[in-house]
């Protein structure tokens, strides 16, 4: 038999109030009205960090009799995003799918495409505690396009197509993800990057580093190009986004890579850096830079009559800068 004794203090009475404190009783009173609506049902919280967005950016020039001079144009970019993320003790998984495709037409001249990308990627970190940064990660990155593109004026010979290129990087390694940051660093030593060219007449040419096909002396294909060219070596991406200003955020993305075998230390540069300047819930504006660097991908090749390449160009660092104004939806 086992006894609990309870030993109770008595409560002292106060005898000094400090200034400023607010003694009420507790009033019990009917004339609160009823509520009208439910209290809300309680939901069990989600893991998922979910980004729909939708954005049309227009711009239009006319003229009517205008003594300076110019061309009526219109000009549209059309893009999409979509992020799925999903973040529990361990394990983060981060998912997105960039959608862009912007033309151009003017006065006297045909439409010609301006934008067009297909970006997919999605990463996967464990880490052993919930207190570090660092993650064991893999990631898994592909790059392309929509249509066709041309070399202005040229329309007859495309320079580009879908999946010519298409670009596929699959590897593991370590990444450094800060808690409410918004920054992601990953860095692999072991990645490879798979260029595929579906188009046969561009694989012929052997673009974008494919084999090029053998022909003979007439310029008759005796083997057609290959496809698909396989690389292996070091990747490291980067994204940050964060605020600078009120309404104003930067979105940074780099990408850098280089191969073990063919040229070690000859690096590939992708580097993306954007502001957007929101005035409300549906206009945004948007500056944003993209600079690209590839060994692979030649200018100003000379080709022979008989087909066969005499020199097959030089890489040059390829710029694009875009500043637009238009509606944006998030859902």
């Amino acid at each position: 038999m086992v006894d609990t004794i309870v030993i109770r203090a008595m409560q002292e009475k106060i005898r000094y109030i400090p200034r400023g404190v607010n003694l009420t009783n507790p009033v019990i009173s009917f004339k609160t009205r009823p509520r009208t609506r439910r209290f809300n049902r309680f939901k069990i919280p989600s893991f998922w960090d979910v980004e729909n967005n939708l954005g049309l950016n227009l711009s239009e020039v006319a003229f009517v009799n205008w003594n300076a001079g110019g061309d009526n144009a219109f000009s549209a970019l059309a893009n999409a995003k979509f992020v799925r993320n999903y973040k529990f003790r361990y394990v983060q998984w981060n998912n997105d799918l960039v959608l862009r495709y912007g033309v151009n037409v003017q006065e006297g001249q045909k439409l010609r495409k301006t934008e067009d990308a297909i970006r997919f990627s999605s990463s996967f970190g464990y880490r052993r505690d919930t207190l570090t940064s660092w993650y064991y990660s893999a990631k898994v990155k592909f790059n392309t396009q929509f249509s066709n593109g041309y070399k202005y004026p040229d329309r007859s010979t495309p320079i580009s197509r879908f999946m010519a290129p298409g670009y596929l990087f699959l590897g593991g390694g370590i990444s450094y993800i800060p808690e409410g940051k918004n920054f992601n660093l990953y860095m692999s030593p072991l990645t490879q990057k798979a260029t595929f060219v579906l188009d046969q007449n561009l694989a012929d040419d052997g673009a974008f580093g494919v084999q090029k096909a053998v022909r003979d002396s007439t310029g008759a294909v005796i083997r057609e190009g290959e496809n698909k060219f396989i690389e292996l070596g070091i990747s490291v991406t980067n994204e940050w986004k964060t605020p600078i200003w009120e309404n104003v955020t930067m979105d940074h993305r780099l990408s850098l890579y280089t191969d073990y075998l063919r040229s070690f230390g000859n690096v590939d540069i992708d580097w993306e850096l954007n502001f957007v300047f929101t005035v409300n819930s549906f206009l945004k504006a948007n500056f944003g830079t993209q600079i690209i660097y590839d060994d692979d991908i030649r200018f100003n090749p000379v080709i022979a009559d008989d087909g066969s390449v005499i020199s097959p160009g030089v890489p040059r660092i390829q710029f694009r800068q875009l500043l637009a104004i238009g509606l944006s939806y998030d859902f």
